[in-house]
């Protein structure tokens, strides 16, 4: 049998408001991408989409708005780092969401690979040479070939978005499984 949904359909493509308001029902984690052309400052931004695509050959995703002052600095470089970020690290989120020199007071290096810089304290880090890039309507959606990669030796909780908020990761058991009250 057939549900009826909660709310009649609406005429034409969604608004944009409801859109972000039910896709925001999805919880991801939190990255930023770093890239550094040849001596010019490194650039970077925050960004909620990147994704693992495939595992042979290693591929990433992770989608950038057409408005981006950073992609065009990222894209001429050819590569990029996606440091994943800790729950911690939720100022630097912001700082790398906004305008000004996002980099001013941050601890950071040069990954290995391919050059990009490394944030210190990242849950996570996966270093890519940029593979492919494709339209995405009002972004762009980049592939990048993983180079490099790896995990923080402390393992600290990851950045979780949700609902517009940032959270934090619930306590598991040894099992995985949520803890009961």
């Amino acid at each position: 049998m057939r549900v009826p949904t909660e709310q009649p359909r609406e005429a034409g493509l969604p608004d944009p408001a409801r859109l972000r308001h039910v896709l925001g029902h999805f919880c991801t984690g939190i990255a930023v991408v770093t890239a550094q052309e040849d001596g010019r400052p490194p650039v970077g931004f925050t960004c909620q989409s990147f994704v693992s695509l495939s595992l042979r050959p290693p591929l990433v995703s992770f989608s950038v708005s057409r408005s981006s002052k950073s992609w065009p600095g990222i894209q001429r470089a050819g590569r990029f780092c996606a440091n994943i970020l800790a729950a911690a690290q939720e100022p630097l989120c912001g700082r790398f969401a906004a305008d000004g020199d996002r980099f001013a007071g941050v601890e950071w290096w040069e990954s290995a690979a391919t050059g990009s810089p490394r944030l210190a304290g990242a849950l996570a880090w996966v270093d890519c040479t940029l593979e492919a890039v494709y339209p995405g309507g009002d972004h762009r959606i980049a592939v990048g070939r993983v180079q490099d990669l790896g995990v923080s030796a402390d393992g600290p909780d990851p950045l979780l978005f949700y609902q517009a908020r940032f959270h934090r990761a619930a306590p598991t058991t040894p099992s995985g499984s949520a803890p009961t009250p």
